[in-house]
């Protein structure tokens, strides 16, 4: 059942491709006048006359997207809503013909759609990738670099023709040459009948939960022994702490002399025997390695 109206579909669109093949092309004055009734007073008859009159165009453009995978029914009625877009804005006092303007909201339009649809990964979101997804392989081949990988100086060519980076090149050809893959495809059989699939093998960059959670239980355990052991310290202490080793924005030494009423060198004698406190206090704790590196870290 579902090949008999495959069939009758493709049939269809053959209809419909020799059917808009057949109208014949407008002359000039008859075209602006059928644009203008459109523009201005809404004339849904002169839109269809002017529409069906360039659907020749339409399919010409599509076919020049066919090879990307796509139904060339669905590149048609994109072709079609780009003609749309190009009669609504069409101006004809500009003098130009309506098929060179309608050419471009095509092309655009079907371009478009064969980003959105060529895979399930958005590709090409800059101007530099449409431009290499569309025109890589074509320079390729003017240059006969038929090869799975790009030479150097097939590389330099491109780069040279439509004015991109180089790791755009490199990444677009990688792109182009490997197709969607479902991470959930078998690759083998393991050692127990378990079958491997693809993300079994893709590595994680992250660290683990495990080593976050370690992670975050070491940070709480060195802030509570920290914060415990500046306790122990006299205020004068603490505040030279405080202000040269625990604040974002650290104060000078000349700067809290002049609080405190102490010379520079004085106010770095205590800071030096705060720290040494701390390091004993800590170390006497007996908490591991993290409060050690903690203190060195400090000094």
């Amino acid at each position: 059942m579902a090949q008999v109206e495959t069939g009758a579909f493709e049939t269809a669109s053959r209809n419909f491709i020799k059917q808009a093949m057949k109208v014949p092309l407008l002359e000039l004055d008859y075209e602006q006048d059928l644009a203008r009734k459109w523009v201005e007073d809404r004339d849904e008859a002169a839109l269809h006359i002017l529409a069906r009159a360039h659907m020749r165009l339409v399919v010409a453009m599509a076919a020049k997207f066919r090879n990307y995978g796509l139904a060339m029914s669905d590149l048609i009625q994109e072709g079609n809503i780009g003609l749309m877009q190009a009669a609504e804005r069409f101006d004809c006092e500009r003098g130009v013909r309506f098929s060179t303007y309608a050419g471009w909201w095509i092309r655009a339009s079907i371009q478009d759609f064969v980003l959105r649809n060529w895979s399930i990964v958005r590709t090409g979101t800059t101007a530099a990738q449409k431009s290499l997804f569309f025109n890589l392989r074509r320079l390729r081949a003017r240059i006969n670099d038929g090869g799975n990988h790009m030479t150097e100086e097939a590389r330099d060519y491109v780069v040279k023709q439509l004015g991109v980076r180089k790791e755009d090149v490199t990444l677009m050809e990688a792109r182009l040459s490997g197709s969607d893959r479902s991470l959930n495809a078998p690759l083998s059989d393991g050692d127990d009948g378990s079958s491997i699939e693809w993300q079994d093998l893709l590595i994680c960059e992250r660290e683990q939960p495990e080593a976050n959670v370690a992670i975050r239980l070491d940070t709480q355990k060195c802030t509570s022994a920290l914060l415990a052991a500046l306790q122990t310290l006299s205020p004068r202490e603490l505040t030279i702490i405080r202000s040269r080793r625990i604040e974002d924005d650290a104060r000078t030494l000349e700067d809290l002399g002049n609080e405190l009423g102490l010379s520079k060198e004085r106010v770095r004698q205590i800071e030096h025997e705060a720290l040494g406190k701390l390091r004993d206090i800590l170390l006497a704790r007996q908490d591991g390695q993290a409060l050690r590196q903690t203190v060195m870290a400090a000094e």
